[in-house]
């Protein structure tokens, strides 16, 4: 374990800040060879057999070293890359091969990884071997791994701890230079034959089989996968080494029916291991699990049996020796992670519940609940809650999991047999309609996520929660310091619930009442983004979605609102429409911009599969919303200057019925502020204006003066990485008399008609 630890650790810190790679690795060797002389010396003088503290530090130093030397290693091509490409938004060709699948990104383009071979920057061609990401906004399927294609587009540096150097945009159609070929090509006709023997069973079991047996999740609804994370049972999508352990021993026990020698055995056990690898592609979970696999198949070979956990630590030293960047992914830390628990944890947390459960019963619900107290803390730092059913999901979905995963796996190979594969695909089907309706139903239950601290203060908190429900179920100590331990658990998990489920009332039931009951306009706090409420009779709009889902249905479940009469997407920025899975099936009209990709179509498609009405907004629409009028005053139809983005956001005019006059001016820009200034389409004085783009300094004052405003509302998060909102703003705003209402500094705000004009009422005294 310190082994591998410091492994990780050392490949985490050369590729967090790769400018250290070179040195560290020079440290590590030379404090290799000392610790190594310095074991040697001190074993005989002690006469001691066996390695010792010194030599242990020393083989530690030197994993460390090999794993810092992979990064220095990759460091100048690497640079060269970034400093090639990425220039202000130059135009580059990328000729590269693709060597992952393609996921969906929360703005709907289509990302995979690719190992790029040549960068062209103008007519100037460099050979260059880096990892690369592509992102596609206008494709509908992606690439098949092992397709050499040629992308034209513009390139991004990639974050700190990325495998991939670039990020590379395509801005025209992905050509295909060459399709796979070998056993990569057989690997992809065999995934698209498993997906097109789904079709025409029934939804969603049936796009969630690929997923199951080969981790191919592109026939998985958005929602479905959203319910899928919420209950914990993503992982049945993402091959692991449960998945591993399956080909692995069928493949071993087979030919040990057949009598082979064990050579033969482990032979054909790393031969089916090396096929399911290429056939479901070397992800972050799978090298991990495949690796696993490997050395303890090498183990049985040597006839050395080796424990699980040394089996787990030796595999995390290949991986991060090999590929250092695995120590900054996620995918591999969750595997990690979520392997060790069970490792560990399952065997005692099955002791404890069978004091009061019978042992079958105890063991099935102690597996996924150490895997869930082990991965929590690591999952609250993507999505801020705890989904509270999921150890039950798992439990129920546990028994089908693995019958879906062999049945899909066979029907996958049975490919070139049509009626065969048809009919274990049908077979298929049953437990994994099982495991989506167990996915529904629990997210469908009250309080099934429960939101919690974000980033790494919730994560710390969690982790000290999962520890104290450990030590609770554990089988109890009699010494003094172990009893301590459990009653400081069991009053730390009485606080939890307590403020837990007084949270949860405030929110369910006491939520409202915590709102002015006479509220016409609301301002929900997100986060960086927008999504603002417009309230007349019982009529309700809102204004852009924010960036997340999570936090959107937090603040309509405060409001108390079920359904949405009109959805305005004023343009498809992601911190517009990324929470938009939250109002699909509940808003009856979608008022929208003008669509500039694929990906932005398909998210009007989604919303029209949910039942909604989806309308293009051209100035001069206009309808009703209760008892107030709304009208639209940008974009312009047929405008070939502003056609799509910010420019040509939806501008909204609100009043009546309840509602002061407002102005929504969606993220305009100052050059198409004038331009909206120019046509006259203002009906000032206006009571609020929704300032535009979250206060950044690119506005026109003049608009603002020509509003002649009373209130300026900001939908901007605490703490964003541009400044906004931008104090030039602010000044301007302040010199024309707004009152200012900020959501980072306020929380929600809330706009009503009063005697005197409007009364501002915020959730925290700015």
């Amino acid at each position: 374990m310190p082994i591998a630890a410091a492994a990780w650790a050392a490949a985490g810190v050369v590729v967090l800040v790769a400018d250290v790679a070179a040195v560290m690795a020079i440290v590590l060797w030379a404090a290799a060879l000392v610790l190594t002389v310095w074991a040697a010396w001190w074993a005989r003088g002690t006469h001691r057999h066996g390695p010792g503290l010194w030599a242990i530090a020393a083989v530690t130093a030197a994993i460390a070293a090999a794993a810092a030397s992979s990064a220095a290693l990759a460091l100048p091509q690497r640079t060269a890359a970034v400093e090639l490409a990425v220039d202000g938004g130059r135009a580059i060709t990328v000729h590269a091969s693709v060597v992952g699948k393609a996921q969906r990104t929360a703005r709907g383009d289509l990302m995979y990884d690719a190992v790029a071979h040549r960068i062209d920057v103008g007519p100037t061609p460099h050979t260059i071997e880096v990892p690369v990401s592509i992102r596609d906004g206008d494709a509908h399927t992606a690439p098949d791994v092992g397709s050499e294609i040629v992308v034209r587009g513009t390139a991004a540096q990639s974050m700190p701890g990325q495998r991939a150097v670039l990020v590379v945009r395509a801005g025209d159609a992905v050509a295909l230079a060459r399709a796979p070929t070998g056993v990569v090509a057989v690997s992809a006709q065999l995934r698209h034959a498993l997906a097109r023997a789904t079709r025409g069973l029934p939804q969603p079991g049936a796009g969630l089989i690929p997923g199951l047996a080969v981790g191919d999740t592109g026939g998985v609804s958005v929602e479905l996968d959203s319910q899928m994370k919420a209950s914990s049972l993503s992982h049945l999508t993402a091959v692991s080494g449960a998945n591993c352990a399956i080909v692995v021993g069928l493949a071993f026990g087979a030919a040990a029916l057949c009598g082979a020698r064990r050579s033969v055995r482990v032979g054909v056990g790393m031969l089916a291991l090396g096929g399911f690898v290429l056939l479901v592609t070397p992800e972050p979970s799978v090298v991990r699990a495949a690796a696993m696999a490997a050395i303890a198949m090498l183990g049985v070979l040597l006839g050395r049996r080796g424990a699980g956990l040394s089996l787990l630590c030796a595999a995390v030293v290949v991986c991060v020796v090999a590929d250092p960047w695995l120590a900054a992914s996620m995918g591999f830390a969750l595997s990690v992670v979520a392997t060790a628990a069970l490792l560990t944890l399952a065997a005692p947390l099955t002791r404890g519940l069978s004091r009061r459960l019978p042992r079958a019963l105890a063991l099935a619900l102690a597996v996924p609940l150490a895997a869930q107290l082990a991965c929590g803390p690591l999952l609250i730092v993507i999505n801020p809650t705890v989904p509270l059913y999921g150890v039950i999901a798992n439990l129920l979905a546990a028994p089908a999991a693995p019958v879906a995963t062999v049945l899909g796996l066979a029907a996958c190979l049975a490919a070139p047999i049509p009626l065969l594969a048809s009919g274990l695909v049908a077979l298929t089907w049953v437990p994994a309609a099982w495991i989506a309706a167990v996915a529904a139903t629990s997210v469908d239950l009250p309080a099934s996520a429960v939101p919690w601290i974000e980033g790494w203060p919730g994560a710390v908190l969690l982790a000290v929660v999962g520890a104290a429900i450990g030590v609770l179920i554990l089988p109890p100590g009699h010494r003094r310091g172990q009893r301590a331990v459990r009653a400081a658990s069991a009053l730390l998990m009485a606080v939890v619930l307590g403020v837990g489920g007084g949270s949860a009332a405030l929110r369910a039931a006491v939520g409202p009442l915590t709102l002015p009951g006479t509220w016409a306009i609301a301002a929900c706090d997100v986060g960086q983004g927008d999504a603002l409420l417009v309230r007349s009779a019982s009529a309700v709009a809102l204004i852009d979605t924010g960036p997340d889902p999570g936090a959107l249905r937090a603040c309509l479940d405060r409001f108390g609102i079920e359904r949405i009469d009109i959805l305005v997407l004023t343009h498809y920025d992601l911190d517009h429409v990324g929470g938009v899975d939250a109002v699909i099936g509940r808003a009856d009209i979608v008022l929208h911009g003008p669509p500039a990709s694929a990906t932005d179509r398909r998210t009007l498609a989604r919303l029209a599969g949910g039942g909604a009405q989806v309308v293009d907004a051209w100035a001069g629409t206009a309808g009703r919303l209760g008892g107030a009028t709304w009208t639209v005053l940008w974009p312009r139809e047929g405008d070939r200057v502003f056609t799509s983005g910010n420019q040509a956001g939806v501008v909204w005019d609100v009043r009546g019925g309840g509602v002061p006059a407002s102005l929504f001016l969606a993220d305009l820009d100052a050059t198409s502020q004038r331009a909206l200034l120019g046509t006259r389409a203002l009906r000032p004085p206006y009571s609020v204006v929704k300032v535009a783009h979250h206060g950044s300094a690119d506005q026109s004052p003049q608009l603002y003066r020509a509003a002649a405003g009373a209130v300026a509302l900001i939908s901007v998060g605490l703490g964003n990485d541009y400044g906004h909102p931008r104090e030039k703003t602010l000044t301007f705003l302040r010199a024309d008399g707004y009152v200012i209402a900020r959501t980072d500094h306020s929380g929600v705000v809330t706009v009503a008609p009063a005697h005197d004009g409007v009364g501002v009422w915020r959730e925290r005294p700015s």
